[in-house]
């Protein structure tokens, strides 16, 4: 289709390092909080490396690598620069990954995909809401957030006020107003969520 714009190799690699240092860190059974202790970095800033969603400095990455005990060689031997972005990509269900992106019970995330696109990192979720899930804080993301709601009944209380979602519906907003949802009908509730991150917003 004409109009569409691969990744550039700058991006692709920084997703790629992103995604290693994560599966480094599953295969070794090393926790979030482990690695950030580690590496003297905070869990936030480990977890939004491995989301895609920051760019490690050198001095970071270096840290990190270490605290991973990799040598820099077996690193960076199968980051392909020469690698090119597909201009389309099928992913199946079972590569989605599980996250947690707070502390909430019954808040279930899949990432689907995660992709620099211009303008900024977006984001594609699925979130599971079991039965009577619902948050106790106000949260606030630094992203657009459109959420579709594939199946059950969500609130959302959106800048203290209240919209009900049903199957089929949708709901686009900022993620920088105060917000939170919550599962009101009788059964699990799933949703796709896209958060758009800007570049040069914080």
């Amino acid at each position: 289709m004409a109009g569409i714009k691969r990744l550039s190799m700058q991006e692709d690699i920084i997703i790629q390092i992103s995604h290693k240092i994560k599966e480094k860190r599953k295969a070794k059974g090393i926790t979030v909080q482990e690695l950030a202790d580690k590496a003297d970095v905070s869990k936030g800033l480990i977890s939004q490396i491995e989301n895609n969603r920051t760019v490690p400095s050198l001095l970071v990455l270096v840290n990190i690598i270490r605290a991973l005990n990799l040598d820099m060689n077996e690193f960076f031997n199968d980051i392909n620069q020469n690698k090119q972005a597909a201009k389309v990509i099928v992913i199946r269900k079972d590569q989605y990954q599980s996250f947690e992106k707070e502390n909430a019970k019954g808040f279930l995330y899949k990432r689907v995909l995660t992709r620099n696109i211009k303008g900024g990192p977006t984001d594609i979720v699925l979130l599971e809401l079991k039965k009577d899930a619902r948050r106790n804080q106000i949260v606030k993301t630094d992203a657009y957030e459109y959420k579709y709601v594939i199946q059950g009944t969500v609130e959302y209380l959106i800048n203290n006020e209240k919209f009900t979602l049903e199957a089929g519906d949708s709901i686009f907003f900022d993620g920088r107003l105060g917000h939170k949802p919550s599962n009101i009908g009788p059964d699990n509730a799933l949703l796709l969520v896209i958060y758009f991150f800007q570049e040069g917003e914080k």
